[in-house]
C-alpha cells in the first residue's frame, strides 16, 4: 500500500500563487514575482508575494531559477522564456506595421495583439494573433478582405497576420467566461481605437473578477496606413442595402466550409472553436481553448495529489 505523505497546508493566498504558475506551467512559463502579482486571481498586495513565494518554495512545492518561479523552473526553461522575450520585442514593430495595415481595412473599427505576443514572447515558430472589432453587419466583409489580403498578398502567410477572431461593435461581451479567456482579454495590447477597448475593457468586466490584479494595457497607437484613403470610399458603396446580402452571403459560405472541414468537432467543440454568426467569427481549428483548460485541470489534480496539499480554510 503506497505511502501518503504529510499534509502541506498552504493560505488562500499562497495557493492562489500557485493557480496561476499552474496556469503559466501549461505553457511551461516560469514567472518573475511581478508577474505573478498582476495575475494572481485573488485580491492581493504585492507586498506578500516573495513572502508566499519563499514559504511555497521552502516547502518544495514550487521551483525558482534565477528569479523566474514556476511549478517547474529550470535553466532551460529560463532561457526559452529569455529567447521568446526577445523574439516579442523584436517582432513587436512588424506587429504595428500590420495592425496600421489592418486598421485601414473598410469597417476594422479594432486593432488588438493577442496570443502569446501580448504577454511579450514569441516561440520560434510563434505567429501574430490579431483580435479585431468590426462595424456591426459588417463583419463578414471586413473578415473576407482581410483573409483575401493575406492569401493574395502574403501568400496566405499567417507569421506576422493572424487574423482568427472577430467581434462587431454591438456584441463586445465575450461569452466563454474562464481564466484563459480572462487572460487574453486582461493582456491585449490596443494598437487601434483606445476608447472602442475601453468600452470593449468595461463589457467584459467579468474578467477583472478572474484577474483583479491586472491593469489595462496602454495605447500603442497606430494610424489607418495608406488604405486608409479608401476606406470611407469602399464603406459608402458597401453601406447600401447591397452589403447586409454580401455580408450575410460569406458568412453562410464560410460556414458552410468550416462545417465540412472541421465536421469531428462536436456541436459544443464547434461553438467554442469555430462560432459564426453575424456579429462574430472565431477561427480556431485547434481549439486551443479547450486544450489549455484540460491540461491546466490535469496539473491542478497532479499537484494536489502529489503533494496533499490542504488549503486554509
Amino acid at each position: 500500500m503506497a505511502e501518503v505523505s504529510e499534509a502541506i497546508k498552504v493560505s488562500k493566498e499562497e495557493w492562489a500563487i500557485i493557480e496561476s504558475l499552474i496556469y503559466f506551467g501549461v505553457f511551461d512559463y516560469p514567472l518573475k514575482p511581478s508577474e505573478i502579482s498582476r495575475f494572481v486571481p485573488i485580491q492581493l498586495s504585492p507586498l506578500h508575494v516573495v513572502p508566499c513565494l519563499n514559504y511555497l518554495e521552502n516547502h518544495g512545492l514550487i521551483e525558482q531559477h534565477e528569479g523566474y518561479f514556476g511549478i517547474r523552473s529550470n535553466e532551460e526553461l529560463v532561457k526559452r522564456r529569455i529567447e521568446g522575450n526577445l523574439a516579442a520585442e523584436k517582432m513587436m514593430r512588424k506587429a504595428r506595421k500590420y495592425a496600421s495595415l489592418i486598421a485601414g481595412f473598410p469597417y476594422v473599427r479594432g486593432v488588438y495583439i493577442s496570443g502569446s505576443l501580448s504577454k511579450g514572447y514569441l516561440s520560434e515558430d510563434g505567429d501574430v494573433d490579431y483580435f479585431i472589432i468590426t462595424k456591426a453587419k459588417r463583419l463578414w466583409i471586413a473578415r473576407t478582405l482581410l483573409i483575401l489580403f493575406k492569401k493574395i498578398f502574403l501568400l496566405n502567410n499567417r507569421k506576422y497576420f493572424c487574423v482568427n477572431y472577430f467581434i462587431d461593435t454591438d456584441n463586445l461581451e465575450v461569452p466563454d467566461k474562464n481564466i484563459f479567456t480572462a487572460t487574453e482579454i486582461k493582456t491585449l495590447i490596443p494598437m487601434y481605437n483606445h476608447d472602442l477597448y475601453q468600452k470593449f475593457i468595461e463589457a467584459n468586466g467579468w474578467s477583472g473578477e478572474v484577474l483583479p490584479m491586472m491593469k489595462p494595457a496602454e495605447f500603442e497607437g497606430v494610424n489607418t496606413g495608406v488604405f486608409g484613403v479608401f476606406k470611407p470610399l469602399v464603406e459608402a458603396i458597401l453601406n447600401l442595402k447591397i452589403g447586409n446580402a454580401i455580408d450575410r452571403f460569406f458568412m453562410n459560405r464560410t460556414l458552410k466550409r468550416w462545417e465540412s472541414h472541421f465536421d469531428h468537432f462536436t456541436a459544443s467543440e464547434f461553438e467554442q472553436a469555430m462560432r459564426t454568426r453575424t456579429y462574430v467569427s472565431k477561427h480556431h481549428p485547434q481549439n486551443f481553448q479547450a486544450q489549455v483548460l484540460d491540461k491546466m485541470q490535469n496539473i491542478r489534480e497532479e499537484f494536489k495529489a502529489q503533494h496533499n496539499i490542504v488549503i486554509a480554510s
